[in-house]
């Protein structure tokens, strides 16, 4: 875990919100409603919008570009949102205010619910890598050896083949998987381009040994393969630009 100074707590007005930008250039939205403080991303997890632009009643942030909302409390979409906002464990120290963040393996909804041993064998295999804004992670028909979880930043894709591509159309949070493709059997290309849009801050693990941990524990590798595929449904049927 790590600990993140953002602002003070003197800078945040009652019921009101504003958005930081940290080192590496993440932007993080601290949030106050009544006595509580919240943190969350500072990007809309629909397109590249500052959420401290937005409107927040107290209770419900408010994204002023396409109007998706979020809970204020948890993070939970509401209305026409349909991702959560990415949230931080805050913590208030003589009234400054930090965020913890955690790993982002742990974060992983494609790795929930696996037991600590397994998950701890995954821990040993992942090497942490910082990509400067603009860095490629891989090309259309590069080998699929490795995935990825992003831990902080932002990730662009282009999906296709040929001259025949397109932007992917949906944006990752903390936690999520790319790259998935190196845990399928008969899919050794890219298909798509992975791009960082800003200093992001992953996790790359190696496909072959990830599937041998969890060939060693059948009930996870289970879990993981039902996972994966809701996550390929859902990340290819997202509609370009929605």
């Amino acid at each position: 875990m790590s600990k993140i100074h953002v602002c003070k707590s003197s800078e945040i007005p009652a019921d009101g919100m504003k958005t930081f930008e940290v080192a590496g250039g993440r932007k993080i939205l601290i949030a106050n409603a009544g006595s509580n403080f919240y943190a969350y991303q500072g990007i809309c997890p629909h397109q590249d919008v500052c959420l401290g632009e937005g409107f927040f009643d107290g209770a419900v942030l408010t994204c002023h570009q396409h109007l998706w909302q979020w809970d204020i409390t948890t993070g939970a979409a509401v209305g026409l949102a349909e991702a959560p906002l990415e949230s931080y464990q805050i913590d208030v120290v003589e009234g400054e205010i930090f965020v913890v963040q955690a790993s982002a393996l742990k974060a992983a909804e494609l790795f929930a619910g696996i037991s600590d041993a397994t998950h701890d064998r995954l821990g040993e295999i992942a090497r942490r890598e910082e990509r400067p804004s603009g860095s490629v992670l891989y090309e259309i028909g590069d080998a699929t050896d490795d995935l990825y979880i992003l831990e902080s930043g932002r990730v662009d894709f282009q999906i296709g083949r040929d001259e025949r591509t397109s932007a992917a159309g949906f944006v990752l949070n903390k936690g999520e998987v790319f790259g998935w493709a190196a845990l399928l059997a008969g899919q050794p290309r890219r298909i798509a381009r992975a791009v960082c849009l800003e200093d992001s801050v992953l996790l790359r693990l190696s496909g072959e040994q990830t599937l041998q941990i969890l060939e060693a524990d059948p009930a996870a590798g289970y879990a993981v393969m039902r996972k994966l595929a809701s996550l390929i449904t859902r990340q290819l049927t997202t509609p370009t630009g929605k």
